[in-house]
């Protein structure tokens, strides 16, 4: 793995972290709202970060 594909998969999972904090700081309506289940937080979060 060189330098930059590893600094490219920090990057991506420091993105995933964020995406799953963020989301899961939303209360069950505002998940709703967005068309998110609580258990897809994990899933949508790695789809946004590109992992």
């Amino acid at each position: 793995m060189s330098i930059k594909s590893l600094v490219n998969w920090v990057e991506s999972w420091r993105r995933y972290r964020t995406a799953v904090v963020e989301l899961s700081q939303l209360s069950e309506r505002e998940l709703a709202d967005l068309g998110v289940n609580r258990s897809e937080i994990h899933h949508v979060a790695r789809q946004s970060a590109g992992l």
